[in-house]
């Protein structure tokens, strides 16, 4: 038995890739959508709060008032970027945490047993022929021999595809 060179491993893996990413960006434009409209009412909250505050600090006096519109502002300004910071955080894990599902459906497929096997053999080249290969909680594989470990579990290859997408996943929900 000749061991399949990597690319012919990643090109056997291209349509798990291919459905993974076009899976990830539906659930991203769910989450997306989702998150700008969370974070376009949390940023018009800032902004009415904004306005509140610097109101009363205008009326506290023409001195006093000016330094603390700046500083309540700047505080605000804050906040408002915190809170979209952090939606997109949220979508950011929600879609991972999707992503990771949908994979991990994979398992009760018939096809599972096929990509388990590929998986295996991508273990093995890896990190050698003595390896010792174990299924993974989550589906796929993990492999180790001394000193060595290699995670093929469905959860890691569906945060790796993500990972890989690197700045676009940003694009997701960004304006």
């Amino acid at each position: 038995m000749t061991t399949p060179a990597p690319e012919q491993i990643s090109d056997a893996l291209s349509p798990v890739r291919a459905e993974l990413l076009r899976a990830a960006h539906a659930e991203a434009k769910v989450l997306l959508d989702r998150a700008e409209r969370d974070a376009a009412a949390r940023v018009d909250e800032a902004r009415v709060e904004a306005r509140t505050i610097r109101d009363a600090a205008r009326r506290r006096g023409e001195a006093d008032g000016a330094d603390a519109a700046r500083d309540l502002l700047v505080r605000a300004r804050r906040e408002a970027r915190s809170r979209i910071l952090s939606a997109r955080r949220e979508a950011y894990e929600e879609l991972r945490r999707q992503a990771a599902e949908r994979l991990r459906e994979v398992r009760r497929t018939d096809e599972y047993p096929s990509l388990r096997q590929r998986l295996e053999h991508r273990a093995r080249v890896l990190i050698g022929p003595g390896a010792e290969i174990t299924e993974h909680a989550d589906g796929g594989v993990v492999a180790q021999t001394a000193g060595r470990r290699v995670d093929l579990s469905l959860t890691a290859l569906a945060d790796r595809a993500l990972d890989r997408m690197g700045g676009e996943a940003r694009t997701l929900w960004e304006p």
